[in-house]
């Protein structure tokens, strides 16, 4: 019962996850990244409402226009990042339990090792999920920083015309 614990089997067929476990990681660590910029986003268009409220910014509807929708972005792209979050840690802990469940198959019921395969197929599908969900909020992050720069450029040409 115990010889399969001497066979390298389990100790290279435990890599592969570990492998896997380590890209998970990179990528939630990003990915928690972009989301502390997007509550720094935030919180900047909050105050620039907040300041806007007050009568101290001008261009008031339009700025207005521009923040409720920058803020629907910013809370578009907040689901779609906790999304791929939740996908990141479910795959990272699929991974784990292919490894485990490799070497307890492989040391005391070979006849199921097909369980460690389907689990890790199964974070391996939940890290297709997650990178499709971060390939689209990159994209929709797109429209928010073209978004940006039109209103920029509106600022400056209405500026220009008050300065004429």
């Amino acid at each position: 019962m115990f010889e399969s614990f001497s066979n390298s089997e389990i100790l290279s067929g435990m890599i592969t996850p570990a492998v896997l476990v380590s890209a998970c990681a990179s990528l939630i660590f990003s990915t928690a990244n972009r989301l502390g910029r997007i509550f720094d986003r935030v919180n900047f268009l909050k105050s620039e409402v907040e300041l806007l409220l007050e009568g101290k910014r001008s261009f008031h509807e339009q700025r207005m226009v521009y923040m409720r929708h920058q803020l629907s972005v910013q809370k578009k792209r907040a689901v779609l990042i906790q999304r791929s979050m939740a996908f990141l840690y479910l795959a990272t802990s699929l991974f784990i339990i292919s490894s485990l469940a490799l070497a307890f198959t492989l040391a005391f019921a070979k006849d199921l090792n097909w369980i460690p395969t389907v689990v890790a197929l199964s974070g391996g599908i939940c890290l297709f999920f997650a990178s499709a969900l971060l390939f689209y909020e990159s994209r929709y992050n797109l429209t928010f920083i073209n978004r940006q720069i039109e209103f920029t450029e509106f600022l400056e040409r209405g500026i220009q015309e008050k300065l004429k």
